[in-house]
């Protein structure tokens, strides 16, 4: 790279991508070495990145919200970039976008193999995933795409706690979990080509702080019903009613009529979970709830969704969550208050 060239980051979007993600990126990126000193003394400095928007075509078009987006270039119309972050492109959990991008990740391959760090924000890790650079490697997207990528793309190891996935950072891949952590890697790339110190400048001017306790405080269990399996079926609507009792899993297998190890097989083909993991899932999921908006001791939330054991239950939650129920407690309820001020 010139020492004179500023490097080049790509953003590609499509019609399925947010504006806030597109729009906030771009915002971001441009200002790296521009506004801080502008705002510390009133005197501008350079803009350190070349932040280009790209499409297939390179042609206007209206991204999610009508909201217009005027491309710099087409992907075939650039020289290679430094980086690429493809922005989200909404999906349903239930619709993998298989097939529909063949141009955009065709580039993204080829600039890959010439030596481009490939990003993604959310559900944008899908083309990386179906592009098969992401094979034999960890990625992170939005947490509700996990059963999606645990079914369709099988070898990549999914990492539904992280905002921010750098294991495969030395094949130049990195994710970036939920729309909003577009914040941290917008921060990760200006450390990268502009160095820390502008990094946590544009991080004050915009206030950002990261997502330092991952995306497991925010998720929440998706509980797609098997219909293909009858047993299984009728097993999970039976369980979300009864998921406080004791030995769960001992009567979803007498109510399933299989034995313990075709009914833990079929489970986990059908869920994604093993019986047990399930049954968590729901526990905590109902714990969640109640901790956001209950005054329940955590004790006694324990005790109601099936944990005699305070220390089991407090070891369970801090596992799928990532936090104690007490500072989960204390994290939710803040925004249940400020929603009721507002």
């Amino acid at each position: 790279m010139s020492a004179t060239r500023k490097p080049t980051i790509a953003l590609l979007a499509t019609p399925e991508t947010s504006a806030s993600v597109l729009y906030g990126l771009y915002d971001v990126l441009m200002s790296a070495g521009a506004v801080y000193p502008d705002m510390i003394s009133g005197a501008p400095g350079d803009e350190l990145l070349d932040v280009k928007i790209v499409s297939a075509d390179g042609k206007p078009f209206h991204c999610v919200g009508n909201i217009p987006v005027v491309p710099h270039a087409g992907v075939g119309d650039i020289e290679t970039p430094d980086a690429v972050v493809v922005c989200d492109m909404y999906t349903s959990i239930y619709d993998v976008p298989k097939g529909r991008y063949p141009c955009e990740i065709g580039w993204l391959k080829k600039v890959h193999s010439e030596g481009t760090l490939l990003s993604s924000v959310c559900s944008g890790s899908l083309l990386l995933a179906e592009s098969g650079l992401l094979n034999g490697q960890e990625a992170t997207a939005h947490w509700a795409y996990r059963d999606m990528f645990q079914r369709h793309f099988p070898k990549i190891t999914f990492r539904n706690e992280s905002i921010l996935c750098l294991a495969a950072e030395g094949e130049r891949l990195v994710t970036a979990g939920g729309v909003s952590a577009w914040h941290d890697l917008s921060v990760y790339l200006i450390a990268k080509y502009c160095g820390y110190k502008t990094a946590i400048e544009t991080a004050k001017v915009f206030l950002i702080s990261g997502h330092s306790e991952g995306q497991s405080p925010y998720s929440v269990m998706t509980r797609p019903m098997e219909s293909s399996d009858g047993p299984i079926t009728e097993c999970q609507l039976w369980i979300a009613e009864n998921y406080a009792t004791s030995k769960p899993v001992e009567k979803m297998v007498q109510k399933s009529g299989l034995n313990s190890r075709t009914f833990s097989r079929r489970f986990r083909a059908a869920t994604g979970f093993t019986p047990i993991e399930y049954v968590q899932a729901l526990r905590i999921e109902e714990a969640k709830q109640m901790l956001e908006t209950d005054d329940a001791t955590s004790d006694d939330i324990g005790i109601s969704v099936g944990y005699e054991d305070p220390a089991s239950f407090r070891r369970v939650f801090k596992r799928g969550t990532g936090m104690s129920p007490a500072a989960y407690r204390k994290k939710f309820q803040r925004i249940s208050q400020l929603a009721k001020v507002n």
